[in-house]
């Protein structure tokens, strides 16, 4: 079984920064892809960021150069670094992991970024 858990997520005024990570554990091995969605109150869950082992990273517009994916295949650790925060980007923050032939996956639990105007 493999498990996914999110941090950093916090309370932080517009303008400024936060550093989720997300780290995966249990029996996972090649993994592919690295993805963090978001999902504001009565919104639909929407794709931020992944980082894709071959295409590498992509952004959804609204936080391109503000937001940066990138983490360590190896020890199963990815983090999603934003910048510039705003009001707007208040969401619970989740990762998602894909790995192996079989194109597995796993969520994490969230976790909750606010900011404040």
């Amino acid at each position: 079984q493999v498990h996914v858990v999110e941090s950093g997520g916090g309370l932080v005024q517009a303008g400024g920064s936060l550093r989720l990570s997300c780290e995966a554990s249990g029996n996972i091995d090649n993994i592919l892809t690295t993805r963090w969605f978001r999902q504001a109150p009565g919104k639909q869950r929407e794709l931020v960021a992944g980082l894709d082992t071959v295409s590498g990273p992509n952004y959804v517009d609204s936080v391109k150069g503000r937001f940066t994916i990138f983490g360590e295949n190896a020890k199963n650790l990815w983090y999603l670094q934003m910048n510039s925060l705003k009001p707007e980007d208040t969401a619970v923050y989740y990762c998602n992991v894909r790995w192996g032939l079989r194109l597995s996956d796993a969520w994490g639990q969230g976790t909750l970024v606010t900011v404040s105007a």
